[in-house]
């Protein structure tokens, strides 16, 4: 009797519509693409490592042609400097990172801990500079960000949005200039990664999930295209921390009862 696949063309899907609308708003695509199916019990983690890193770049792929519709290209004096930093980290320590990160407690903590820099940021800033005048200090500051998110949980997004608050950006000039110098980041990510999956092959089980996921990531950003208007943190934040809160109840549970069967307890 042939089992159950471990990500099948539905779920493929649907985690492709939620990473659309995820990298639009500041709440880590990549936690919800991790928690999710965790959550509504899917066979998604038993994916090894590797996969599901290919799987992501399929989603950032789909992601990533949506966003170059919706998402002005940043000025290059910004571009660079907000990539280098997150290369350079992510190049070095992705695989520490990884290895020591990419539970579902860190990646709770990550959440909460991004929703609470939001909310600080925003409270603490009341400048009105625009995304136009962004300049190359701007750029570092916010590609140290990008790098501070490679934690699991905080979000790109998120933590570039609560720099360029704290640089004097209004709320909607903030959110702009946090999704812009995102493109440069994803695309690299995908090319890099991209160029890995290709080297180790996929399975054929998976190339149909993978294809679904990439086209409803496209659909799910263009879709939700109009979340750009959205500028308060507080919607973000408060889901940030629900889904922390749920992740957390669920693998507290899943613990006690392994440890109530003589099972080895989850890490």
């Amino acid at each position: 009797m042939r089992s159950e696949p471990r990500l099948t063309v539905g779920q493929a899907a649907a985690l492709g519509l939620l990473h659309g609308p995820a990298e639009l708003l500041p709440v880590s695509s990549s936690a919800h693409v991790g928690l999710v199916p965790f959550l509504l019990g899917w066979r998604y983690g038993e994916l090894p490592a590797e996969v599901r890193k290919g799987f992501e770049v399929a989603l950032h792929a789909g992601t990533l042609v949506g966003l170059a519709r919706v998402v002005p290209p940043p000025p290059l004096r910004v571009a660079l400097p907000a990539l280098l930093p997150a290369a350079v980290v992510g190049r070095l320590l992705e695989r520490p990172i990884e290895r020591r990160l990419g539970g579902v407690r860190a990646t709770a903590v990550g959440l909460v801990a991004g929703a609470a820099a939001m909310v600080a940021a925003d409270r603490s800033a009341s400048g009105r500079r625009r995304a136009t005048e962004a300049t190359a200090r701007d750029g570092w500051a916010l590609g140290v960000a990008q790098a501070v998110a490679l934690m699991p949980g905080l979000s790109r997004t998120g933590m570039t949005l609560a720099v360029a608050r704290l640089r004097g950006f209004s709320r909607a000039e903030a959110a702009t200039l946090s999704r812009q110098v995102g493109l440069p980041v994803i695309a690299g990510a995908t090319a890099l990664k991209a160029v890995r999956l290709a080297q180790s092959g996929l399975e054929r089980e998976l190339r149909a999930p993978f294809a679904a996921g990439a086209v409803a990531a496209l659909a799910g950003t263009l879709a939700a295209a109009p979340l750009r208007r959205v500028t308060s943190v507080w919607p973000a934040a408060v889901e940030r921390v629900a889904l922390a809160g749920a992740a957390l109840i669920r693998f507290g549970g899943m613990r006690r009862g392994r440890r109530a069967g003589g099972r080895p307890s989850l890490r």
